[in-house]
């Protein structure tokens, strides 16, 4: 039950990705929306995801990217809550392949949602985790020719949608998977994590008991991890929340950025288009390799039909 009320706020009652495309032709903008479920050609293009560590405003930040020899775009890739990278593994690797090989990846990892406590128990909101996602890129990628991409996960869309606001000389669209862009009240699940999340006093005993069950050895954690969630998780998502769900830092930043969620976007529902995902995977498809294959062949079909849109 404790992993279940940690993952909670990752696993919102969303089946819906959206597709919002600001691309740059003759001085005009378009907004485009393609239906889902595209097939993709594989490309025999394999390169494995390499973890790095980024200094970002002076905050530690964790990278999980892969450099093509010669890209034409630069995917950027915004997890949703928890913002914690290595849950994307499968997926960064499969779009990659899936590009040809012609295309970088970059997946941003929230701040404070990391496996050692660089910030040194500091919460940070939602408006923090945007900021720091423009700043990112303006250090990393302004000097860069090759255009971005943006693709955000549940909350990661919204992150996406305001960075794309503030850089939009340099990102050409942004793609949406199972956005949060705006609450349900009829929702039980997201009432229940609304209220955790507003009482200092559960987001501490949580993150206490989490910080406990951290300690386990990492063979116990795994176990738990099958048992209370899911037989289908894959082992980059067992191995990420052994890593990352057991530290009281980052399990207090979940819950915080979770309350921040609440109070930013309770009026907020962007005009938008939207495809309902008619595949069965869950709005936490990153946990299965099913799912982050699937998601991969979508977004791949996405920015494949825009490249094709542009040349012609």
């Amino acid at each position: 039950m404790l992993i279940r009320s940690i993952i909670s706020s990752v696993v919102r009652p969303i089946g819906l990705s959206f597709h919002y495309t600001h691309f740059r032709s003759r001085n005009r903008s378009y907004c485009v929306f393609r239906e889902m479920g595209q097939e993709v050609l594989l490309s025999r293009t394999k390169r494995h995801a390499n973890f790095r560590l980024s200094n970002v405003s002076s905050f530690v930040t964790e990278l999980l990217e892969i450099h093509a020899d010669e890209p034409t775009l630069h995917v950027v890739f915004i997890p949703g809550n928890p913002g914690v990278v290595a849950f994307y593994k499968d997926l960064v690797e499969s779009l990659y392949e899936l590009l040809g090989g012609s295309v970088s990846l970059t997946a941003v990892g929230h701040i404070s949602h990391t496996m050692k406590n660089w910030e040194h128990g500091r919460l940070f909101s939602l408006q923090e985790q945007i900021d720091h996602k423009v700043e990112l890129i303006k250090q990393e990628l302004q000097n860069n020719e090759v255009p971005i991409v943006l693709v955000g996960h549940s909350i990661g869309a919204y992150i996406s949608i305001e960075t794309f606001k503030g850089i939009p000389e340099k990102v050409l669209y942004c793609i949406g998977l199972y956005p949060f862009l705006a609450l349900n009240p009829q929702s039980r699940n997201q009432s229940i994590i609304g209220k955790i999340a507003k009482s200092p006093i559960v987001c501490v005993a949580l993150s206490s008991i989490a910080a406990l069950v951290g300690l386990l050895p990492l063979w116990a954690l795994r176990v738990i991890l099958r048992k209370s969630l899911s037989k289908t998780w894959s082992n980059s998502a067992v191995e990420a929340g052994c890593s990352h769900l057991g530290k009281y830092h980052t399990v207090r930043n979940i819950l915080f950025m979770a309350m921040t969620e609440f109070e930013k976007i309770s009026r907020q529902v962007p005009d938008i288009a939207l495809s309902i995902e008619r595949e069965g995977h869950t709005h936490a498809f990153c946990c299965t390799e099913a799912g982050s294959t699937w998601v991969a062949h979508h977004v791949a079909s996405l920015i494949n039909n825009q490249i094709s849109r542009s040349i012609h």
